[in-house]
């Protein structure tokens, strides 16, 4: 791996702060030149991605990790394509720096302007992703920023040659290579760093499981936007259309099981459990799904497991899924207000008047209507690539793009103007 010389978290992660305030200054055509670089970079890395990917999943295996992991982590020539084309993606959007918020000009002439710009340093601590080494570098760098990561041991090989092709392309651009940093070789101890780095990294995005989440939450003196765990929930309602009901539930289950859009659990209306729950869970059951299920579900479907009260709670992150027969769309909000995370939810409706309520009081980041819950990405949305999706609601909520990597400052104006 190219790395900086710089013996210590804390230098490479002062290397960066320096590069950073030369990247602020890039204009959008150098940015956009920078990204198409580190693009063909990672297309050209390709067979050296591809090889020490397999060394990571041949040693995740060995350690037993967790399905779901390993095919967040399982990279092949697709996937990498797929990653370069992302950042071409981001390339091509408008550059998010110095737009004019908002402006005013004062009744002493004092002329006033809130314009975008980059928050500095960009930190990142994630585990077994290594899309996120390039989702994060190109949109950090694509508004202006420098970034630091820390992407676990699961992918340290594969996290590796990633950046050192990205390092690359940015060296052969004449742009300081340190703008890009990893602490991964210095294992926990570059997490803990990267936490304490107050002053240093401006923003800190944690992705990855519930525990690693509340982990940099907890102790990070670092600011976190928090990306949280998702318990997603649809909900059938009384009018869903049987067609739309299970191409969407199938659909938000089983095209990518192990991710935090895909849901978990599913409420029925009472009303329309007779004629949706035996097909729904039929079809799931032919994808590969496990419904774990409430005793309604079971007496109206064969081969369903009975669902605990843990159940609701769960983030699968597997081919398992949690079904309820709920009395109405009252006991369906109830239900999601006790146990969602607030990162997705949808209706299921033919009825507006019940997609209008639900829209209105589930207060999660994305509510959809008659939608797969897994259009909840940064890609899906148009922003290119993302850096996670937000479950809190200061700064940034939902899939974030570029304008959430960029913060604000006020810009004034005189002609010798003073206070009285």
């Amino acid at each position: 791996m190219t790395v900086t010389a710089a013996t210590t978290p804390r230098e490479r992660m002062l290397l960066a702060k320096d590069a950073a305030r030369v990247v602020a200054l890039l204009d959008d055509r150098r940015k956009r030149a920078l990204l198409h670089a580190m693009a063909d970079a990672i297309d050209d890395a390709t067979p050296v991605i591809v090889s020490a990917n397999a060394e990571d999943l041949e040693r995740g295996r060995s350690d037993g990790l967790s399905e779901a992991l390993q095919d967040r982590l399982r990279l092949d020539a697709d996937r990498v394509s797929a990653l370069a084309n992302a950042v071409r993606d981001v390339a091509a959007l408008p550059d998010p720096v110095g737009r004019v918020l908002d402006e005013r000009t004062l009744a002493n002439g004092l002329r006033l302007q809130k314009v975008s710009v980059p928050f500095g340093v960009v930190g990142s601590i994630y585990e077994a992703r290594p899309n996120v080494t390039v989702d994060i570098a190109s949109l950090a760098l694509r508004a202006g920023n420098a970034v630091v990561l820390r992407g676990g041991s699961a992918a340290e090989r594969t996290n590796a040659t990633l950046v050192s092709a990205m390092r690359l392309a940015l060296a052969e651009q004449g742009v300081d290579p340190e703008a890009i940093q990893t602490v991964d070789d210095f294992g926990r101890d570059g997490a803990r760093e990267l936490m304490r780095a107050r002053g240093i990294v401006d923003v800190l995005v944690p992705r990855g499981s519930a525990a690693l989440i509340e982990t940099v939450v907890t102790e990070s003196t670092v600011p976190v936007i928090e990306t949280g765990a998702g318990v997603v929930h649809i909900m059938l309602d009384a009018s869903a259309p049987l067609e739309w009901a299970r191409d969407i539930v199938v659909n938000a289950k089983v095209q990518r099981p192990s991710v935090c859009n895909s849901v978990e659990t599913v409420l029925v209306h009472r009303a329309a459990a007779p004629r949706l729950v035996g097909p729904v869970v039929s079809a799931l059951q032919e994808a590969g799904v496990t419904v774990h299920g409430d005793a309604a579900v079971a007496e109206l479907a064969g081969g369903v497991l009975a669902a605990t009260d843990a159940d609701w709670s769960v983030e699968h992150l597997s081919l398992d899924l949690s079904m309820r027969v709920v009395d109405d769309l009252d006991a369906a909000l109830a239900h999601i207000r006790r146990y969602s995370t607030h990162h997705t939810e949808s209706i299921v409706t033919a009825d507006d008047a019940q997609a209008e309520r639900f829209l209105a009081e589930v207060d999660s980041a994305v509510v959809m209507v008659n939608a797969s819950t897994r259009f909840t990405d940064g890609g899906e949305f148009g922003f290119g690539a993302e850096v996670g999706i937000s479950t809190q609601k200061l700064h940034a909520r939902g899939p974030m793009g570029l304008a959430e990597l960029t913060s604000t400052k006020w810009l004034a104006r005189g002609s010798g103007q003073v206070r009285a």
